[in-house]
C-alpha cells in the first residue's frame, strides 16, 4: 500500500521523508505473490484468521462475524466496541483484510493493558507487537460469547393483535450504510421530489455519487492568511499547481484528493466525471468552471479526506472586482457537502470585509461545521496575542449572531520555528488537536450523512404537505389564476394551517419569503394531493428503514 507524506504524529511540523535503504543491501529474495497486499507487514496468520472469521466467505467480516470472533479475546464489550470503531475507518459496517489487521493489533495492545485511540490506530504500521491471544485459535479455555442487538421494529395493532413491522429493505440488498441511504432516496424520496418540484424550492436532486463521496474539509479566508501554506503543512508538500505568495495567488477552487502520483484535472473534466460528486457545479457557468480544478497527490491525510482550497476572500478596493460568478453561492454549494469548514484568520487580517460577511452569512444552517483557525499566532508577542484573540471573538460574535462562537485553533500551521515562543506549548497542542480532529472526520462522516438524510426527509415531508394544502384550496375549473395569486400573497396562512393540522415544529418550516418567490413562478395546479400511503412511507423511512441501516452497519458491540 503506497504511503504518502503526512504531518508528524506528535503535531509538530511535518518533514519530507526520504527513502530508507536496507542495511543489508538489496534483497534477492523472491516476492511471495500468494501474500495479500492488504496484509502489509502483519503476521501471515492474520490472513488465516480473517478467512476463519469470514464465515459467509464474502471477503469481509460483518458485525455478527466480528462479535463471534472478537469475543475470543475475552476483552470487555466496551473495549471491543472501541476496537471496531477504530478499525471500521470508512464506517461501512464491515471489515476488509486491512481493517481486520488493524483490529487484531488493537486487540493485542488492549490485552497488554495499553491504551488504544485514533492516533494509536494511525501509527500501527511497521510496529512490532505480539499477536493477540484468542480462545480456540491460539489459546485453550472458554470464553463468553457476546450478542448483537436485535433489529429495530415498529409495533402495529392488526385486528386487535400487536404485531411487529420490520424494515422492508433487506441488509443483503445493500453493501454499506451510504448505499442503503442512496437506495432509499432513489426509491422513495426522488419520485416525490420530482412530483412536488422540491429541487426548485430547496436542494438539487441527489445522485449516488453524493452518498458515496469522501469526507471533505473546506478552507476559507481572506487572501494571504496562509490557506495554501496551511494545506502544504498538513500534507507535507505543495499540491500540484499550488501557488503561495503575499497577494491573492489562489484564484481557483481546488479539490485536493489522494492519488499515488501528482496530477491536475481541469474543472470542466471534473464536473462531468461520473464518479465525482461535482456535476452540480455546472449550474454556475463556464466562468466558474474555468476557475475550478482538481489536484491529486500521495498523502496519508488525503486517504481519509479531500481538501478544498478556495480563492482568497477580497477586501478593500479588490471587492469591486467581478469574479464572473456568484462566489458566496459557490461557497454554500461546497458547504452543504463538506464535513468541516475552516475559517482562517491571521493577527494582521482580523477585519471582516463585506464579501467575507456575505460568505459567512451564506453558511447559515451549517454553523455546526464551522471552526476558526487563528494562523500565524506566533508572529505577535503574548500581550498582543491576547488583544488579537479578544478582537477576533468580538468580530465573530457580531457576524454569527450568537453568544458563542465556533471552536478556535490558535497556532502557526506552517514549517519553521516560532517567532515568539511564549505560547509554544499551547500552539503545539493546538496543532496536534487539529490534525487529530481532521483524521477523525471519516468516523463522523457517516453520522453526518445520516443526519443530512433525515433532515431532507423531514423537509420533503413538510414541503409535500404545504404543496398538497395549496392544491386542495385551488378551484377545480374557473378562477385558478386569481386563486393562485391569493394563495401566494397569503402563504403564511397555509403554513400555519399545515403546522397546526399536523402538529409540526415551526422551526422545521422553510423560510417564508424565498418559498413565496419560488411559488410565484410555479403552477400550484400542477401539484397533487398527498396521500396517506405516501406520508406513511416517509414516516417509516425515519422510524424503521434508517434505524435498521444504522443497526446493520453500526457498531455491533453497542
Amino acid at each position: 500500500m503506497a504511503k504518502g507524506r503526512s504531518p508528524s504524529k506528535n503535531g509538530e511540523g511535518s518533514k519530507k521523508s526520504t527513502p530508507s535503504k536496507s542495511p543489508s543491501g538489496p534483497s534477492t529474495k523472491k516476492p511471495n505473490y500468494a501474500r495479500p497486499v492488504q496484509l502489509g507487514d502483519a503476521p501471515a496468520e492474520f490472513y488465516n484468521w480473517f478467512k476463519e472469521a469470514d464465515k459467509d466467505k464474502d471477503g469481509v467480516v460483518n458485525g455478527e462475524e466480528a462479535v463471534a470472533f472478537f469475543s475470543r479475546s475475552r476483552l470487555p464489550q466496551p473495549t471491543l466496541a472501541k476496537v471496531w470503531a477504530l478499525s471500521d475507518r470508512q464506517r461501512r459496517g464491515v471489515l476488509d483484510l486491512e481493517d481486520f489487521v488493524t483490529s487484531m493489533r488493537l486487540i493485542s495492545l488492549a490485552q497488554d493493558g495499553k491504551p488504544i485511540s485514533s492516533e494509536v490506530a494511525r501509527t500501527l504500521d511497521g510496529k512490532s507487537m505480539d499477536v493477540p491471544q484468542l480462545v480456540g485459535i491460539n489459546l485453550s479455555g472458554d470464553f463468553e460469547a457476546l450478542g448483537m442487538k436485535p433489529s429495530p421494529a415498529k409495533s402495529k395493532k392488526t385486528l386487535g393483535v400487536n404485531t411487529s413491522v420490520m424494515a422492508k429493505m433487506s441488509s443483503k440488498q445493500v453493501g454499506s450504510l451510504q448505499d442503503g441511504l442512496s437506495k432509499l432516496y432513489s426509491k422513495y424520496l426522488r419520485p416525490l421530489e420530482e412530483k412536488y418540484q422540491f429541487q426548485t424550492f430547496h436542494s438539487p436532486f441527489m445522485r449516488p455519487q453524493d452518498f458515496a463521496a469522501k469526507p471533505a474539509v473546506m478552507m476559507l479566508g481572506q487572501y494571504s492568511v496562509g490557506k495554501t501554506s496551511f494545506i502544504k503543512y498538513l500534507l507535507g508538500d505543495e499540491y500540484p499547481s499550488a501557488v503561495i505568495g503575499p497577494e491573492p495567488t489562489t484564484d481557483r477552487f481546488v479539490v485536493v484528493s489522494h492519488s499515488d502520483i501528482n496530477k491536475s484535472t481541469p474543472g470542466n473534466a471534473l464536473a462531468v466525471s461520473a464518479d465525482k460528486p461535482y456535476t452540480g457545479l455546472t449550474k454556475f457557468g463556464q466562468k466558474f468552471l474555468n476557475k475550478f480544478a482538481g489536484a491529486e497527490m500521495p498523502s496519508n491525510l488525503l486517504n481519509a479526506i479531500d481538501i478544498i482550497d478556495t480563492p482568497g476572500v477580497l477586501s478593500g478596493e479588490k471587492q469591486r472586482l467581478d469574479r464572473g460568478y456568484e462566489f458566496p453561492e459557490v461557497v454554500r454549494w461546497f458547504a452543504e457537502r463538506t464535513d468541516l469548514i475552516l475559517l482562517i484568520f491571521d493577527p494582521y487580517k482580523l477585519d471582516i470585509s463585506d464579501e467575507f460577511k456575505r460568505v459567512i452569512h451564506n453558511l447559515a444552517g451549517f454553523d455546526d461545521k464551522v471552526r476558526i483557525v487563528l494562523n500565524k499566532a506566533d508572529q505577535v508577542d503574548s500581550q498582543h496575542l491576547m488583544k488579537v484573540y479578544g478582537a477576533l471573538m468580538w468580530s465573530l460574535s457580531r457576524i454569527f449572531k450568537s453568544p458563542e462562537v465556533p471552536r478556535v485553533y490558535t497556532g502557526n500551521f506552517q514549517e519553521g520555528e516560532y517567532v515568539y515562543d511564549e505560547f509554544a506549548d499551547l500552539m503545539d497542542r493546538e496543532r496536534k488537536q487539529l490534525i487529530t480532529d481532521l483524521y477523525d472526520i471519516p468516523r463522523t462522516n457517516v453520522a453526518r450523512k445520516v443526519s443530512e438524510f433525515v433532515k431532507r426527509v423531514r423537509s420533503l415531508r413538510i414541503h409535500c404537505l404545504i404543496c398538497s394544502a395549496l392544491k386542495e384550496d385551488m378551484p377545480s375549473m374557473f378562477g385558478k389564476d386569481n386563486k393562485q395569486n391569493k394563495l401566494v400573497n397569503r402563504l403564511e396562512e397555509t403554513f400555519l394551517k399545515v403546522q397546526q393540522k399536523n402538529n409540526l415544529a415551526v422551526g422545521d418550516f422553510p423560510a417564508l419569503e424565498p418559498f413565496r418567490e419560488q411559488l410565484k413562478s410555479t403552477k400550484i395546479d400542477s401539484f397533487s394531493k398527498m396521500t396517506a400511503d405516501k406520508l406513511k412511507a416517509l414516516d417509516e423511512i425515519l422510524e424503521l428503514e434508517v434505524p435498521a441501516l444504522m443497526q446493520r452497519f453500526g457498531n455491533p458491540f453497542g
